[in-house]
């Protein structure tokens, strides 16, 4: 079959191939409806798709972003990635949406695959161990940005949270309700992956600021997998935590997962709050406790700064990070032992 071009369409319409291409490109302000309804009918008849990778080069933009997770597993990847996307899409940008799973071999190969698409841009949730990666990007003044983590002497806009708030609301909540012995869980910060070293930090800030014990026995960074035996560690002990704080949902769902196998019930033997409010906190028995991020909002000024960059052209500007807020959402799995009035 004979390839259908855009003259073969601008004949049919009885326009000229610039209008045409105006159309295409969705450049209305002079162009009357009988005009637009003609293309239309036109493009529909003959079958005409227009070929993207011409456009590509003539425009010198692919229209479309690349979005590199660190886990698609986490809540907060999957929301946020949502929010890019319904962002991409007003703006007719198209994404790629790419899991690292917190490998810094797979995020340099990503970045690699991508900027070889020639994607206009890229949102990152970096691991920190591809420096030298990043440090190209900027020099080549190439649109990117990072999300829920900075990398340290790296000037590339971040969106993230209010990590030490988000642990700090959590403790004094568990204080408020009479708890004391308070443990803490996150996800390894070997890496110094900066939301999880931010969220433990907090958590000892709060403590001190309270006048309350810090135990390291039950203080712990461990991945996932880890979770479950670092908390029949802790209930070795004589006095095991009266309240737990899960560090992310992966660390939370491997705490729910003990108390079942231990036979535990919450809030009765032991108080939880998680941060991330994940989507079974609310019916999950008895409903959790979350400190909320605002996943949303979160994805949005990320699209939407890269969005910027990309349209204005400019170089990384050393702006500062974008910190949203964090919500306490209390629920039914914090116990009320008498505490603060």
């Amino acid at each position: 079959m004979k390839t259908v071009t855009m003259a073969d369409v601008a004949e049919q319409a009885n326009v000229s191939k610039s209008t045409v291409s105006q159309y295409l490109n969705k450049r209305y302000d002079y162009m009357g409806e009988k005009t637009k309804l003609r293309i239309e009918e036109a493009i529909r008849e003959l079958g005409y798709q227009p070929n993207i990778v011409a456009r590509s080069l003539k425009q010198k933009s692919t229209k479309t972003i690349g979005v590199i997770v660190a886990n698609i597993l986490h809540t907060f990847s999957t929301e946020v990635s949502r929010a890019i996307e319904d962002v991409c899409h007003l703006q007719d940008f198209h994404t790629i949406i790419c899991n690292a799973d917190d490998d810094p071999a797979k995020e340099k190969k990503y970045i690699e695959m991508l900027r070889a698409k020639q994607v206009d841009g890229l949102i990152i949730f970096p691991t920190g161990n591809n420096r030298e990666l990043y440090k190209r990007m900027l020099d080549e003044k190439y649109p990117v940005v990072f999300l829920d983590r900075s990398v340290a002497d790296i000037p590339v806009s971040s969106v993230m949270l209010e990590n030490e708030k988000a642990s700090e609301l959590a403790v004094h909540h568990f204080y408020e309700k009479g708890h004391k012995l308070i443990a803490m869980i996150t996800s390894s910060i070997a890496e110094s992956v900066s939301p999880r070293v931010e969220r433990m930090k907090g958590f000892k800030k709060a403590l001190q600021s309270l006048g309350l014990t810090e135990r390291e026995e039950y203080v712990k960074s461990v991945e996932p997998d880890e979770v479950r035996r670092s908390l029949h560690e802790m209930w070795q002990n004589s006095e095991p935590p009266e309240a737990i704080l899960a560090g992310n949902d992966r660390v939370l769902k491997e705490i729910l997962t003990f108390v079942k196998e231990k036979n535990l019930s919450i809030p009765g033997d032991l108080s939880i709050i998680g941060v991330d409010d994940v989507p079974y906190a609310d019916f999950y028995n008895p409903p959790l406790t979350t400190v909320a991020q605002p996943t949303f909002e979160m994805g949005k000024t990320a699209a939407e700064v890269l969005l910027d960059k990309i349209k204005k052209k400019q170089p990384e500007d050393n702006r500062p990070d974008d910190r949203f807020e964090p919500k306490l959402i209390v629920r039914d799995s914090v116990a009320d032992r008498g505490g603060v009035q």
